[in-house]
């Protein structure tokens, strides 16, 4: 998986904005790794327990601007100071364990399906890019963008160089777009919550995925097709897939996977029909 960077752009032109959490896995990113911070040193149980009680709110409410700004400023607070190699080998350990078996088979189909077709899948969320990048390489998706932290002597300082939320998030599609050559009215975009109107507004095939009361209200308002993922299965006990590096090297390999991505793709798009 690639960073986003500046250069010659490839020859396609057309990406699949996914949301992370709630869309892509069954829970927050962010709070799946409190136990292993916990065990780490990182937190104390009472940080545990506070994290997960606003996780759990905001969970169980459609989460407005002001609760998300709340639950980013807690989360700020609470790493100021920690390590940032402590915290990427945490997560790079932790991982296929924590996260693994969150993933939405769901969604895995659609992001092989995209593959198939010949687009970028690209995992765009709120969660710290420490997080969002090792899960956007489990997945396979071509492109990761998180929320960046400042660092100073190597430890987050609490405060953040990009929140990647909201209208943020456009921004950062938008620059990807211009950078890689996407024309947004062909792109797609993936998410469940309200506070992500303005990503899926800003390309031609949106489509809200376990959608909280205010998308879904919106998505019937704007006629956007709204699609429910229940399946969270482990990436492990799926049939294990080629890298696209060797899918693209065999054209046996090659047609077996797009024929079966195409045929995912088929199958939900007349779920959505319904």
């Amino acid at each position: 998986m690639s960073q986003p960077e500046t250069g010659v752009a490839p020859a396609r032109r057309v990406a699949a904005f996914f949301d992370l959490d709630k869309t892509i896995i069954a829970k927050s990113s962010t709070m799946a790794f409190s136990r292993p911070f916990f065990e780490q040193g990182l937190i104390n149980r009472r940080a545990v327990l506070k994290s997960s009680y606003a996780q759990f709110l905001v969970l169980l409410t459609a989460a407005d601007n002001d609760q998300m700004t709340r639950m980013r400023d807690h989360l700020t607070q609470m790493c100021a100071g920690w390590n940032v190699d402590q915290v990427r080998s945490i997560v790079r350990e932790t991982l296929h364990d924590i996260v693994d078996p969150l993933v939405f088979s769901e969604a895995a189909d659609l992001i092989a399906g995209h593959h198939a077709r010949g687009h970028d899948v690209v995992v765009v969320s709120a969660s710290g890019e420490e997080m969002v990048h090792p899960i956007g390489d489990m997945l396979g998706a071509d492109y990761a963008i998180g929320t960046t932290m400042a660092v100073a002597d190597g430890k987050y300082t609490g405060d953040l160089d990009f929140y990647c939320f909201g209208d943020n998030k456009v921004v950062a599609m938008q620059k990807l777009a211009e950078t890689n050559g996407y024309d947004l009215t062909q792109c797609f975009a993936y998410s469940d919550s309200i506070t992500d109107v303005p990503m899926l507004a800003a390309v031609g095939h949106p489509t809200a995925v376990n959608p909280d009361r205010g998308l879904r209200r919106e998505a019937g308002e704007q006629g956007w097709p709204v699609v429910s993922f229940s399946n969270p299965v482990s990436l492990r006990d799926r049939i294990p897939t080629p890298s696209r590096t060797s899918v693209l090297a065999s054209a046996g390999l090659a047609t077996v996977a797009a024929a079966a991505g195409t045929a995912t793709y088929v199958l939900l798009q007349r779920k959505r029909r319904r």
